[in-house]
């Protein structure tokens, strides 16, 4: 696919998927969406890209959905969401609850780290609530939109933001779709860190490639799959589960690579298996 509206390069290990409309602070589009779903599925399917990083060009994240496109919806007297009827599936097939947009990100086996280096409004938002890691600038703008709009909330997030920072604080977000701050998201735990614009995608890079380097790629899907599956399961299932992924780790060569690295005091060089 011929990339318009995102970016996309791979170093060290790490995938850096840009969201790229910087005259427009990254307004999502059925363009977009399309690029953001394959890219996503190239970096599942290279075996090279250990952990992804979603950021967005210029001063902003993403702004929400383009005032065109809501235009656009009007006129048409209903959703469309513009996007072509071959949009690439990545993560699909794990699990029924992962088949669909966004939640995909959880069947996908590789970390994703959100850099949010600016305003995240609406779907915006989204993607970064369903990054597994986060990051963000200082004083940068949040709000969940669909309020506004006299809409529902989008994508899930109903379901999701209430698991991330609580159902009474969620509820506030979600309610009053007011503008809030990353400093706010933050105390409320939705961000891991805030980190100074000029450091954010060096820090996530590093962090990404920390990742990378002590942690298996095995360990990494197995547990990625662990903590969203978990979701939707009682306790004694889950700790059936893990007792199941441990015995099958233990056979693997990365199981006595990492215990060979261990004991010698030295990094692991990991095989993927």
């Amino acid at each position: 696919m011929e990339l318009k509206v995102t970016r996309y390069e791979v170093s060290e290990g790490v995938a850096t998927l840009t969201l790229h409309r910087p005259e427009r602070l990254n307004s999502w589009t059925g363009r977009m969406h399309a690029e953001y779903r394959w890219v996503l599925q190239e970096a599942e399917r290279d075996p090279a890209v250990r952990v992804i990083i979603v950021t967005g060009a210029g001063r902003g994240f993403c702004a929400g959905a383009d005032t065109a496109a809501l235009e656009g919806h009007v006129e048409r007297g209903g959703y469309d969401p513009g996007t072509p009827p071959d949009l690439a599936r990545p993560g699909y097939g794990v699990r029924p609850e992962f088949d669909a947009n966004f939640a995909f990100q959880f069947g996908l086996s590789k970390p994703i780290i959100a850099a949010v280096n600016g305003p995240a409004a609406g779907v915006g938002l989204v993607i970064a609530c369903y990054a597994d890691i986060r990051f963000a600038v200082p004083g940068a703008k949040l709000t969940t939109a669909h309020g506004r709009l006299s809409l529902p909330a989008e994508y899930g997030l109903s379901w999701l933001l209430p698991r991330l920072i609580g159902l009474t604080k969620a509820n506030d977000l979600l309610l009053t779709s007011r503008v809030f701050l990353t400093d706010e998201a933050f105390e409320l735990g939705l961000f891991n860190a805030l980190v100074e614009p000029e450091e954010l995608l060096d820090h996530a890079r590093a962090y990404a490639r920390k990742m990378a380097a002590e942690v298996s790629p095995a360990s990494l899907r197995e547990t990625k799959r662990q903590i969203y599956s978990d979701l939707h399961r009682d306790v004694g299932s889950a700790v059936a589960e893990a007792d199941r992924l441990l015995d099958e780790a233990m056979k693997t060569d990365d199981y006595r690579e990492a215990v060979a690295a261990w004991m010698a005091k030295r990094p692991p060089v990991w095989s993927g298996s």
